[in-house]
């Protein structure tokens, strides 16, 4: 008798988009996109992150909570209250969702951290971490400014209607159905994850992920969320924002080509991607994956170097769109030029515009 798997290789759904010229569009767009791929998933996660959203409080960083009960919001509230200046603070507004059941606390604080200027983002960064880490029962779902992540178990066209985010209005968006394998479904541990700005949604597995949370501990991340795709979002805050590179060196550091292939390459970017691979090694995220990055100015999609997962582009106008499955793009324009990405080769769209 033929013995055959059961376990999906290629699950979990990721759609997103972004409008170049700064163009705020509603979150009902990216419910329909990710709700095209409803199979890819099994309703143990679900998540968004959308830039743009909080034209009121555009210089304050959004602090996203989810918090077990009224006990650890407090403590994390002393903790905020000790070491930001607080503008505002307010439940995340939700509604009843039948296939979204126990919901925690979830909060949002609108913040300037008591720090010199210059030094912010660090303080916020090791701000978020120190609560993921000390405080039992509280964990930051996002932390940077303009923007906001929104999460949950649950399928994401479900989780979108829980969060209300027909009334958001972002530039940028992503989206997240999750089909979990080797980490548990529940509300921390959805899609995406984040750091300050940075918010990374994945299909795949990290099998590096020991070696990348070693190699970010040096730094002074922290990796508490009991998933592999944490280490993405530090690595990326990592490389970007703390090394300043181009985000096309980082996309080579993340998913570098074999030393086979860089011996072939011609004079100066061979001596290039050398030294990107002896410096970054630990950077290197090795496992099938395909993963959308949204950020303050821009998307990236990008794949593993042999393309484990699926991934498609697509162009209208100013708008770039990208998802698992052509069809998730489909059902929100007809676009003009459709192409999968090559095998570690980002795609890239940047903020050109005044957000709208």
């Amino acid at each position: 008798m033929e013995m055959r798997s059961e376990k999906d290789i290629s699950g979990c759904s990721l759609a997103g988009f972004i409008s170049e010229s700064g163009e705020r569009i509603s979150g009902d767009v990216i419910i329909s996109s990710i709700a095209v791929m409803h199979e890819r998933g099994n309703g143990l996660g679900g998540g968004f992150a959308a830039y743009g959203i909080y034209p009121d409080y555009r210089d304050y960083y959004a602090l996203h909570l989810i918090c077990d009960d009224d006990k650890s919001r407090e403590q994390a509230e002393r903790f905020i209250e000790n070491n930001f200046y607080i503008e505002c603070k307010e439940p995340i507004p939700t509604r009843n969702v039948p296939s979204i059941t126990d919901p925690p606390i979830l909060m949002r604080y609108f913040i300037k951290p008591m720090v010199e200027s210059g030094k912010e983002d660090d303080f916020v960064m090791h701000a978020a971490m120190k609560i993921n880490a000390e405080i039992d029962g509280v964990y930051v779902i996002s932390s940077g400014k303009n923007m906001g992540a929104f999460k949950a178990v649950g399928y994401p066209e479900d989780v979108g209607v829980f969060f209300r985010l027909e009334e958001y209005e972002g530039y940028t968006w992503i989206a997240h159905g999750r089909f979990p394998t080797n980490t548990p479904g529940w509300w921390g541990g959805a899609h995406p994850f984040t750091i300050l700005d940075w918010a990374v949604v994945h299909n795949g597995e990290i099998s590096s992920y020991g070696i990348n949370k070693r190699y970010l501990e040096m730094f002074g991340y922290r990796c508490t969320l009991l998933t592999d795709t944490e280490v993405m979002a530090y690595l990326f805050d990592l490389l970007l924002r703390r090394h300043r590179l181009p985000v096309e060196i980082v996309a080579k550091a993340l998913a570098s080509p074999f030393w086979e292939d860089i011996e072939r390459m011609p004079p100066g970017k061979r001596e290039l991607m050398m030294a990107v691979r002896s410096v970054y090694g630990s950077a290197l995220v090795n496992g099938p994956f395909a993963i959308l990055l949204g950020y303050r100015d821009g998307l990236i999609g990008l794949n593993d170097r042999i393309k484990l997962r699926p991934l498609v582009a697509a162009r209208k106008g100013d708008m770039l769109y990208i998802a698992s499955e052509e069809a998730a793009i489909r059902e929100i324009t007809n676009p003009a030029d459709v192409w999968m990405p090559k095998a570690g080769e980002p795609v890239i769209g940047r903020l050109k515009g005044e957000i709208q």
